[in-house]
């Protein structure tokens, strides 16, 4: 034996291994008692000490020692393993996301500078083409102006010298000629001296200032900055809850249910063309007809069980209460109520005046509507269910919308209002809390009229040109398309349970309404 082994004990490969031992950091320790585990209670699947045997788990049926069952049940520490990785993945994707946030905070920032600054070329670009043209067409003027003051000029010194030589040869006679020659000249020359007088007076009262100036329009008249907290724009800071891009829960997906073709009855003078529909409680659906001024019932088949003659051409409906609907009408500044019974019997209960005229309307809550108008430079407003109109504090953008241009929807669980805008293909979200919005435009959005509130409260938008419902996420993500076989599609509802949807076109010879179920 080498004498460097001399005080080594020398054992097997299988016999080392056996006795290594693993540092447990108090992991196998009782925190109640501070001693080893030495069993496992098989009843409550505790760990124990010996004195957990003894003092909590003795009415137990099965404490087992540990030794004796480590190597014959199976251990979990693969299944441990495995939800430790899963969270570790977690975890890094969570620092990763982290990571690409401060990232995209710096680009962000960088791009507030960039936009900052192409605002400012464009803006200098802008008053540089201004300058061009204001400056072109003021010499314009100028040479204009000189032509005519330099012809007046000429003028007044023709007259100056006339007067000038008449006055010569009136003090020349009257100082030498004798009382022959005197007479004989004032006479002669008194027609020629009124001309001239008349002429200079003329000249006197037609004397002007001529100015050139430039002035701005009020909207481009910016304060000082340095004195004003004026800033021409916002710097918003959003933080949203990230969505997970494979998730399909908000995608809407459309089964036909039933449709039908209406056409001109016998009691009608048109074809029937319906501005209003809404669910009514039970699967029935409510219907206005603008051309025949009439209310009507469809059962949840879409046939005919109710119909209610008005007498005024109405816009707009909504479904109040189990039994009660209100109707808009145009051009009459009032709001109806209708008396709808579950026997599909309608009566008029009463008329609420108002003083605007309102187009779309849907509910806000059990006391208030929201109504979208047209021709009023307050794009929506609120009404009561006794009439009072109120304003929201909301600084909407400046337009009056003409009728059969705009909808207006109203999100409750979030207090967010929808206006469409069909001549600018566009659709806003206004926030009420935080009074901001979203402005949506894409391609899939034409012509979007009708709205409705969709499953989890998503926006969905009728858009004519297109033939489509187009699903629109809170943020203005464009969420789904679903092309319709019907041209023109004008109103959109959903019912209460956000299980069905029906929509109404606006095409005549082809007027049509279609009911869908709704899946995501």
């Amino acid at each position: 034996m080498l004498a460097i082994l001399k005080n080594h004990k020398l054992v097997s490969v299988k016999e080392a291994a056996a006795s290594v031992s693993f540092k447990m950091k108090a992991l196998d320790l009782c925190d109640e008692h501070q001693r080893s585990f030495e069993f496992f209670c098989e009843d409550e699947k505790k760990l124990c000490c010996s004195s957990c045997a003894i003092v909590n788990h003795r009415k137990c049926h099965s404490v087992v020692e540990i030794k004796k069952i480590a190597g014959k049940v199976t251990s979990p520490s693969s299944t441990l393993g495995e939800k430790l990785k899963e969270a570790k993945e977690a975890a890094e994707g969570v620092a990763r996301h982290i990571r690409s946030s401060k990232d995209q905070l710096a680009e962000d920032v960088k791009e507030i500078h960039v936009k900052i600054r192409q605002m400012r070329d464009e803006i200098m670009r802008m008053f540089d083409d201004l300058e061009d043209s204001v400056n072109k067409r003021a010499e314009t003027l100028q040479r204009e102006t000189l032509e005519n003051l330099t012809k007046k000029q000429a003028q007044n010194e023709k007259h100056l010298a006339d007067v000038t030589s008449c006055l010569e040869t009136i003090e020349s006679i009257f100082k030498n000629g004798s009382p022959v020659q005197k007479y004989i000249a004032e006479h002669k020359m008194e027609r020629k001296v009124n001309v001239l007088c008349r002429n200079i007076k003329e000249e006197c009262q037609n004397l002007e200032n001529v100015n050139i100036s430039f002035h701005f329009d009020e909207t481009l008249k910016l304060p000082p900055l340095p004195n004003s907290e004026y800033v021409p724009g916002q710097l918003l800071l959003k933080s949203n809850r990230r969505e997970d891009v494979n998730s399909v829960n908000m995608t809407m997906k459309l089964t036909p249910v039933s449709a039908i073709d209406y056409k001109e009855t016998e009691d009608d003078i048109d074809e029937p063309f319906y501005t209003g529909i809404d669910f009514l409680p039970g699967g029935r659906l409510v219907a206005v007809d603008i051309k025949n001024s009439k209310c009507l019932v469809y059962n949840e088949k879409l046939e005919k069980v109710g119909s209610y003659q008005l007498s005024y051409a109405p816009f707009s409906v909504v479904v109040v209460s189990e039994e009660e609907v209100a109707i808009t009408s145009g051009p009459g500044y009032n709001i109806e109520f209708l008396h709808v019974s579950k026997c599909n019997e309608i009566s008029s209960s009463r008329t609420c005046e108002v003083k605007t005229t309102y187009d779309s309307i849907c509910l806000k809550d059990d006391r208030q509507f929201v109504v979208g108008t047209y021709d009023d430079p307050r794009p929506v407003r609120i009404v009561s269910l006794t009439g009072e109109e109120y304003d929201f504090s909301v600084n909407f953008s400046n337009k009056t919308y003409p009728i059969d241009t705009s909808d207006c929807i109203y999100i409750k669980n979030c207090d967010k209002i929808v206006i469409t805008d069909r001549n600018e293909h566009t659709v806003y979200i206004y926030d009420i809390k935080t009074d901001t919005r979203v402005v949506v435009k894409n391609d899939q959005i034409q012509e979007p009229r009708g709205a409705a509130v969709g499953p989890s409260d998503t926006i969905l938008v009728c858009c004519l040109t297109t033939n489509t419902i187009v699903q629109i996420s809170q943020t203005g993500q464009i969420l789904s398309s679903y092309k319709l076989d019907m041209t023109h599609p004008f109103r959109v509802c959903v019912s209460r349970d956000k299980s069905f949807l029906v929509v109404a076109n606006d095409s005549p010879g082809n007027s049509k309404m279609q009911k869908f179920k709704i899946s995501c």
